[in-house]
C-alpha cells in the first residue's frame, strides 16, 4: 500500500504505538498540523540524522492540541501508527508551506521470542542501576515490545534509527540483545572509574606485591 502524506522531518525516530508530545513553533508546520485536526488526517515523522532526511520514518495520529499559544505555537499530543519508506519526496505542494512524500508501509512481524524479551528487560533493569536511574515499564512483561525498550537502552539517534528500519520483532530483538551486551564492559569500566573517583583523598589499604 502506498499513499500521500505531510511530514514533519525531526531529529529523533519515533516508533509505533510511542506517545510523544511536541512543542510546534515554525508556521509552516502549524499549518500542516491545524489541516490534519480539521481533516482527520495523519502525518509522518522522518528523522533527520547529521543533516540527512532518512527514509524510514512513522506515520503519526494527532490526538489532541493540547494548547495554542499567543505566538501561534501549539503543544500537540501525538502517537505513533506504524513505519513508512519514503519512495518519492515532494517538496512543492500547491498552496502549501511543507512538504510531503509518497510512502509504502511495509509489512511488520511483531511476533517476538518471549525469553528474549525476558533477558533484554533484565539487561535493562541492570543497565539503569548501574547508570542510577529509577525506570519502570508502564506494561507487563507479557506485553511489552521492543519499541518500549528502545529509547531506554542508550542506542543513541543512528542506533535508534537502525532499528527501526528492522521489520521483525525477532530482529528487533537480537539488535538490542547485542547493544546491551556490547556496552556491558563499558558501563563497567565507568563504575570502576566512578570507584576510583570516590577514592580520592582517603587512606587505603593495598596489597603489597610478593618481590
Amino acid at each position: 500500500m502506498t499513499n500521500f502524506i505531510p511530514i514533519f522531518p525531526l531529529e529523533l525516530v519515533v516508533y509505533p504505538g510511542e506517545q510523544l508530545n511536541l512543542h510546534v513553533r515554525e508556521k509552516r508546520y502549524q499549518q500542516m498540523i491545524r489541516e490534519c485536526a480539521e481533516q482527520g488526517k495523519d502525518f509522518g515523522i522522518p528523522p533527520v540524522i547529521k543533516g540527512r532526511l532518512h527514509e524510514y520514518g512513522t506515520l503519526m495520529r494527532l490526538l489532541h492540541i493540547e494548547k495554542i499559544h499567543s505566538d501561534g505555537s501549539l503543544d500537540i499530543r501525538t502517537r505513533g501508527l506504524k513505519v513508512f519508506r519514503i519512495l518519492e519526496v515532494i517538496r512543492d505542494i500547491p498552496q502549501k508551506p511543507y512538504a510531503g512524500a509518497i510512502v509504502h508501509y511495509p509489512d511488520n512481524h511483531t511476533e517476538g521470542d518471549h525469553r528474549l524479551m525476558q533477558s533484554l528487560v533484565q539487561a535493562l533493569h541492570w543497565l539503569h542501576q548501574k547508570l542510577h536511574l529509577e525506570k519502570s515499564f508502564d506494561k507487563p512483561i507479557d506485553h511489552l515490545s521492543t519499541y518500549d525498550l528502545a529509547h531506554h537502552a542508550c542506542l543513541g539517534l543512528e542506533g535508534e534509527y537502525q532499528m527501526l528500519e528492522l521489520l521483525h520483532e525477532r530482529q528487533r530483538q537480537e539488535y538490542l540483545r547485542r547493544h546491551l551486551k556490547n556496552i556491558r564492559p563499558l558501563i563497567d569500566e565507568i563504575e570502576k572509574l566512578r570507584e576510583k573517583i570516590k577514592m580520592n583523598g582517603h587512606f587505603r589499604e593495598l596489597q603489597i606485591p610478593d618481590f
